[in-house]
């Protein structure tokens, strides 16, 4: 008994021992606040407390609580549930933790077994003599894992399965994010197009005022001509925004997994929230949050593992037997003379490989060296995503006020041309000037506004989503 019970501490105290060090975490650069928080500007309107939100917590802060469109919503539910990249994605799940199993069963024992019936003339029987031999058997074999080499595998395995894990994320985020701006592009376009027709509305009824009077003789012909061109411009650009549109139906088609079709609209882009709150996330709580990082880190403990299975690969094997069995030469009398058995140990070490495997370890230590800058990296190429975005957000609001200013005074001056054309104060041109500014103003507010709402899109991702 006490001798089992030495060889039960000292297997214990074996398989404590793992080669190499212990994953203790990376040291990256954070901060408490992000750099637009400097800005003379208001960050609540963007960033918020969740209890504003009239929410439970901010675990229940979902894409459905952001933005209110219930078109936009249907499309996401509709990605969520068919797009091919997702569950290409959750294909990875599976065979990561199918993995992982695979993994294990090498910590484990293998038993196996074996059958065979041969016919002839054996050695150890007499010469001439045919025999027949059965024989069954069944075998016992168990590297012990001493110096932690599958347990090392094993630990990368599960890294691997946690990067899974959140490499489908990251694939849910973007799809979301991809649905919405496309959407948003959607709307952009519609309203384009709208403003390209009533233009060319406008422009056509003008051109047949301006016919009449060429014809009567009270205007040149290059007042005519000009009121041509005109016309032809704003004729132009409405294949251009149909295009666009059509284009934009077929990707939210493929994005949602349905064929390609014409896509209903919810809340128009005028009508559009400007100001949109967000749960405020903290710097330092993106390394937990965004899936990219999240990744970066399973890779550093992987590889940091495999640096462990690499040493104990320098280290010999310690394996354990048996088998078990009955032979004869009949098949009814098997196991009629005793069962045959035997057990035992091997060791089997590297003694000269020319340096093979300790360049392995060197590999192994070098992906890790890579796998740390390139958490590092991604890190700083977070913090960087969601400045850029929170800016741009403010920035744009500002811009997107400015546009208003400028197609309230275009439009006005618009109106006020043409009357003083049609009382003969101005020339033609002055009047044509004004409609060109008044159609670019309108489609530049369109554009920015687009932007505003794509970059909020661009936000739920770049904070991680979903909280």
């Amino acid at each position: 008994m006490n001798r089992i019970l030495g060889l039960i501490v000292i297997v214990g105290i074996f398989w404590s021992c793992k080669s190499g060090q212990n994953y203790q975490g990376a040291e990256v650069l954070t901060f408490e606040t992000y750099r637009t928080a400097d800005l003379d500007r208001n960050l609540d309107s963007i960033l918020v407390n969740v209890d504003t939100l009239q929410i439970d917590s901010a675990v229940n802060v979902q894409w459905f609580d952001v933005f209110p469109d219930e078109v936009l919503q249907d499309l996401i539910q509709k990605a969520l549930e068919n797009n091919q990249d997702l569950k290409i994605a959750a294909e990875n799940i599976q065979q990561a933790q199918a993995s992982l199993i695979i993994q294990r069963s090498q910590m484990l024992p293998a038993i196996g077994y074996s059958g065979a019936a041969q016919r002839g003339n054996f050695a150890g029987f007499d010469l001439g003599t045919t025999t027949n031999i059965f024989s069954g058997f069944g075998s016992v074999n168990w590297e012990i894992d001493f110096w932690g080499k599958y347990r090392r595998l094993n630990e990368a395995a599960k890294a691997n399965i946690l990067a899974s894990e959140e490499g489908y994320r990251a694939v849910k985020l973007s799809l979301i994010n991809t649905v919405a701006t496309t959407y948003f592009q959607l709307l952009e376009y519609k309203l384009r197009l709208e403003i390209s027709e009533q233009t060319l509305t406008l422009r056509d009824s003008m051109l047949n005022i301006i016919e009449e009077r060429f014809d009567k003789g009270i205007i040149a012909e290059i007042d005519l001509n000009q009121a041509q061109i005109q016309e032809a411009i704003a004729a132009g650009s409405i294949p251009i925004w149909e295009r666009l549109i059509v284009s934009s139906e077929n990707l939210l088609s493929r994005l949602v997994g349905e064929l390609p079709d014409s896509k209903t609209i919810g809340i128009k882009l005028l009508d559009q929230p400007e100001d949109i709150p967000f749960p405020e996330i903290l710097p330092g709580e993106l390394l937990v949050r965004r899936p990219d990082i999240l990744i970066a880190e399973q890779d550093l403990i992987a590889s940091n593992a495999l640096i462990g299975a690499a040493k104990a690969s320098l280290l010999p094997n310690i394996s354990l037997s048996g088998l078990l069995g009955v032979a004869g030469s009949q098949f009814s009398s098997l196991g009629s003379g005793g069962a045959s058995w035997n057990m035992g140990a091997s060791i089997l070490g590297p003694l000269f490989n020319w340096g093979a495997l300790q360049r392995q370890v060197d590999i192994e230590e070098s992906r890790t060296r890579q796998a740390i800058l390139n958490y590092e990296r991604t890190v700083l190429s977070a913090y960087e995503e969601v400045e850029n975005i929170l800016y741009s957000i403010e920035s744009l609001k500002k811009e997107l006020i400015a546009r208003q200013a400028h197609v309230d005074a275009a439009v006005k001056a618009q109106f006020l041309s043409q009357e003083r054309y049609n009382q003969g104060v101005t020339s033609y041109l002055e009047y044509l000037e004004s409609q060109r500014q008044a159609f670019d103003a309108q489609l530049n507010w369109a554009g920015t506004k687009q932007q505003l709402l794509t970059a909020y899109s661009n936000l739920y991702a770049a904070l991680g989503g979903g909280w």
